[in-house]
């Protein structure tokens, strides 16, 4: 019991950062836009969370810095692609590129020093349930932050008013412009929201799964976030399924290699990628699936006429 449970509790901490920065996405998406960004704005988010937290010694203060540096590297992309009218696969690719290098050269004084940990919370007499209590009730702050706000959106798109002007402008930027949305401005706010949550998964890397930097420490994350929106045909219910379901491949794969089986450690490594390809290829199959769930405008750009 105590290896399922140090298993179960793996799996949600490897789990966390997808969850986060695939919610953040699916909103973004949701509205129109496809920010191939992620990556980026996790790893920016990674290092200023780490180098706030260690500075001053506060894991929570690196929390609001890794959101805020998320935040301002989507709003670049929302600026160079909402108002400058950019290619948005074009500048997403370069973000991630940007933020890539940007954050080695900000983490290169911080590399190999001690993190601070963000602690996990700890519920009297629940916490201390065996085996439920440090699975339900002992995990860290950003573990039940992922999952409030994977509820939060699916109520929020599906029975409010704004998911009703989200999900209008995603399908029909020019209709909700004729309605008197502003198109533009839904459309950055939903960037931004994107970017806090993949900062906010860069600082669970840098703070709670691994609490120390390390360059690249995002390790192509963001590209599994991007992946499990498709694989969740831009359903929140089913984001969660997928993002706790890679995280238990990825998990396994590093399990079976700690038991010696004979299969070289580098397929292994790569199994999280090849489910990501294989989901892909089978989640296409499904064509009318896939129409029925993919924001109409999504990549399109919007100009409003003036």
């Amino acid at each position: 019991m105590e290896a399922l449970e140090a298993v179960i509790l793996t799996i949600i901490t490897a789990s966390t950062p997808l969850l986060l920065a695939a919610t953040g996405e699916l909103v973004t998406e949701r509205s129109g836009v496809l920010n191939l960004g992620v990556e980026g704005m996790m790893i920016m988010g990674a290092v200023c969370s780490f180098a706030a937290a260690y500075t001053t010694g506060s894991a929570l203060l690196g929390i609001l810095v890794g959101l805020y540096a998320g935040v301002a590297t989507s709003m670049l992309f929302a600026f160079l692609t909402q108002t400058l009218m950019t290619s948005q696969v074009a500048t997403g690719l370069s973000l991630t590129l940007l933020g890539l290098g940007l954050s080695g050269l900000i983490g290169e004084g911080f590399t190999g020093l001690p993190g601070v940990k963000l602690e996990s919370i700890h519920i009297p007499l629940l916490t201390d349930i065996p085996f439920i209590g440090p699975i339900l009730f002992g995990q860290d702050i950003l573990v039940y932050v992922s999952l409030a706000l994977i509820a939060a959106v699916s109520y929020v798109l599906f029975h409010t008013r704004i998911g009703l002007v989200i999900n209008a402008v995603g399908n029909n930027h020019h209709s909700a412009h004729a309605l008197g949305y502003g198109v533009i401005r839904v459309r950055y706010a939903c960037i931004g929201f994107g970017g806090a949550c993949s900062g906010l998964a860069g600082a669970y890397l840098a703070l709670a799964y691994t609490p120390q930097w390390i360059e690249n420490m995002s390790a192509g994350r963001g590209w599994i976030a991007l992946a499990l929106v498709v694989f969740s045909t831009w359903l929140p219910g089913r984001l969660l399924i997928g993002a706790y379901l890679f995280g238990t491949v990825w998990i396994m794969g590093l399990y079976v290699q700690g038991l010696g089986v004979g299969i070289p450690s580098q397929l292994l490594s790569s199994l999280p990628y090849l489910v990501t390809i294989v989901v892909l290829v089978v989640i296409s199959g499904n064509r009318s699936l896939i129409r029925v769930n993919t924001p109409a405008m999504i990549g399109q750009p919007f100009a409003p006429e003036r």
